[in-house]
């Protein structure tokens, strides 16, 4: 893949189309996930630790992405968190988390969603990518999130009306309800819990929904004011940084540059720039993280 700053972004017309592309499939992975769960499902398999999980359905679903994109867009690439991608021939990459939340799937929790993005630029190097259409899709409430570049966010729920997408604008950290997650790793969740007793103080209150694409399409729709989290990888926030820039948010790794698995932060002015430094500071406080 080509890195970001020699690729030229795909034309309106076309953000269009890939955007209604990724809603199509996202939707289609998400009635899977849902209608074909069985009833015993179990752990198949770990990833960076024992309750990193991963189920026989997360592989499913990428596997009908992997197909149905290839049947749609036989010349892009594939990368998703599950096994199995491929290189195109043409500057998109399609970004896939066939499952965003498994623990919440796992335990039949109804926050868990299919997240699909049209990317151009290396996704396997850091700021060197961006979205350019996506899609998310909570298939338990029927919410199907999505975005084009320079052409807005919605939602629509089912065969409902469209919403465009605003995120919320508190003045200030203090009266901001802000969303964050936890990885899997003992150290790295000891270290976010001690980044976290710094936050908590400085906000109105802090939610922990547990999937990172719904959380940050929350900040664009408003029902979260902020939300930040260290260990994001691009499946988990392609499509939802998009959903959020597009929602007229900001979105960043607390330093001026894109959002990184070092760290992401999310919010609309003049309240991204203050969470930031909040968040930056109590990294600085607690130190960098063991190991």
């Amino acid at each position: 893949m080509v890195a970001q700053e020699n690729v030229n972004p795909p034309s309106p017309e076309e953000c269009r189309a890939l955007a209604d592309v990724a809603a199509t499939v996202a939707i289609e992975a998400g009635r899977l996930i849902v209608e074909e769960r069985p009833r015993d499902l179990g752990v198949a398999s770990t990833k960076s630790s024992v309750v990193d999980v991963v189920t026989v359905m997360d592989q499913r679903s990428q596997d009908l992405l992997s197909r149905r994109l290839a049947e749609l867009r036989p010349e892009d690439g594939f990368f998703g968190e599950e096994k199995g991608g491929r290189i195109g021939t043409s500057q998109i990459t399609w970004v896939v988390d066939p499952i965003d939340g498994t623990v919440n799937y796992l335990y039949d929790i109804p926050a868990f969603a299919v997240s699909v993005a049209a990317v151009v630029g290396d996704v396997t190097v850091p700021g060197a990518w961006r979205p350019v259409a996506g899609a998310v899709v909570n298939p338990s409430t029927g919410e199907c999130f999505r975005a084009q570049l320079g052409g807005g966010a919605s939602v629509q729920v089912g065969d409902g009306p469209t919403r465009e997408l605003r995120v919320a604008a508190p003045d200030r950290c203090e009266v901001a309800l802000v969303g964050t997650g936890f990885g899997y790793v003992s150290t790295r969740r000891a270290h976010q819990a001690a980044v976290l007793t710094h936050v908590l103080p400085s906000v109105r209150d802090i939610r922990r929904i547990g999937s990172a694409a719904l959380d940050l399409c929350h900040v664009a729709d408003g029902a979260l004011d902020g939300y930040y989290e260290k260990g994001l990888n691009a499946w988990d926030m392609a499509a939802g940084w998009l959903v959020v820039t597009e929602a007229g948010g900001v979105i960043g790794d607390g330093a001026g540059g894109a959002p990184t698995s070092d760290l992401v932060i999310a919010a609309g002015e003049p309240l991204h720039g203050q969470l930031a430094e909040l968040v930056v500071s109590a990294v600085r406080r607690v130190g960098p993280e063991p190991g």
